[in-house]
């Protein structure tokens, strides 16, 4: 029973506090993890893979830019960075949006597509091994219904949200 009065804080129980520690402890080792995968099989780190991710699975394999940064949960100005890198190497262009003279398209090249072809393999293999491989299929069950709620929390809707994708 928390008996702290409403301008003190909720602090953690010695239970969540273990639970908070646990999670911030692996996914900090599983982006690590991930990370040195792609960094020596691609050369690149895992948040342009995801981003080369969405694109293969996109029609025509383009979306505008304001829907890839929303899909890939990372500010405008960060995917605007990740882009000019990921179309120095060739495999990404960018096409401006004929309906809307201020918007633009990445557009996964086939020399990004044959990237992703490469690469993919040793990537799903590191996430099978660092994740899925360690648990239960009831753990692995718990665990994305837990991280969708947690996601959905994260996530409100309407005007004035503060999501990374609006800024």
């Amino acid at each position: 029973m928390n008996t702290a009065s409403a301008d003190e804080p909720r602090w953690l129980s010695d239970e969540e506090q273990r639970t908070w520690r646990a999670f911030m402890h692996a996914t900090t080792l599983l982006e690590d993890h991930l990370d040195r995968q792609l960094q020596r099989d691609a050369g690149m780190p895992h948040i342009y893979y995801g981003l080369l991710v969405q694109l293969v699975e996109a029609p025509r394999r383009r979306l505008r830019m304001t829907e890839l940064a929303m899909k890939a949960k990372i500010t405008r100005s960060r995917l605007s960075h990740a882009i000019a890198r990921l179309e120095k190497n060739g495999w990404v262009r960018r096409e401006d949006c004929p309906s809307d003279k201020r918007g633009q398209f990445a557009v996964l090249t086939d020399e990004g597509y044959a990237v992703l072809e490469r690469v993919a393999p040793g990537h799903v293999a590191a996430v099978r091994q660092a994740l899925f491989d360690r648990l239960t299929p009831e753990q692995q069950k718990a665990l994305g219904e837990a991280m969708q709620v947690i996601a959905e929390g994260l996530q409100p809707e309407g005007a004035g949200a503060d999501l990374p994708w609006l800024r």
